[in-house]
């Protein structure tokens, strides 16, 4: 590194500008201090965990032998008949009998602290940038609702038939209603992206405007 030379840059990472058509339009350098620096694996693991956790209905559930239609009766007495010893046919040894410690409804959501959730999030979008994951695109305004423009966007963008998060910095019905039919792709404004939305996708597609709104956040 030269004496002259920036030593707060010489961490930065440095990523291509795109158009619709997929060509080169521009530069945009990304400081990864302003996405926590690094990358917390188990920070990521246990955000993750937090988000599916909180997405299970927790409705299963099974007829222990209380429960189970039957007599209570026991079938046959204990001893002389030469048969092994049963009881009732609500027993969990008998086919139609209750289940034993089986599931009840539950439920399973938990938070961890704020601060935590952020900064997984700011690292799960450091981790794509570091991974040459993220595409920038100068912007992906459409006049009308028109899903083949989006597909023919993706594949100038080389993104056909790979999972890929769309981030804008506000809510675009738009770009929403034209893609949400193409498998795969999801669209959401930055403001609702964390760990596990960034994370799930293959590829993030970033317009300027939403990677601005990402720093500020």
């Amino acid at each position: 590194m030269s004496t002259n030379e920036n030593p707060s840059a010489a961490g930065r990472l440095t990523l291509n500008v795109l158009n619709r058509q997929g060509e080169t339009v521009g530069t945009v350098e990304v400081d990864p201090q302003e996405f926590g620096g690094s990358v917390n694996r188990q920070l990521l693991h246990d955000v993750v965990v937090m988000h599916l956790a909180n997405q299970r209905a927790g409705t299963h559930s099974t007829l222990r032998r209380g429960e189970v239609a039957g007599s209570t009766k026991k079938l046959f007495r204990q001893k002389g008949t030469g048969n092994a010893r049963v009881g009732t046919r609500r027993t969990n040894k008998r086919k139609g009998g209750g289940t034993a410690k089986g599931p009840k409804p539950r439920d399973y959501e938990y938070h961890l602290p704020k601060k935590m959730v952020r900064a997984a999030t700011r690292m799960a979008l450091l981790s794509k940038f570091q991974d040459q994951a993220a595409v920038i695109v100068d912007d992906l305004a459409l006049p009308e609702v028109k899903t083949r423009q989006v597909a023919g966007i993706l594949k100038a963008l080389k993104l056909r038939n790979t999972s890929c998060l769309i981030g804008t910095a506000d809510y675009d019905p738009t770009l929403y209603k034209s893609a949400r039919n193409i498998p795969g792709v999801e669209v959401a404004p930055t403001s609702q992206f964390n760990a596990y939305t960034v994370l799930k996708q293959k590829r993030l597609v970033l317009t300027r405007a939403a990677l601005e709104a990402l720093r500020k956040q």
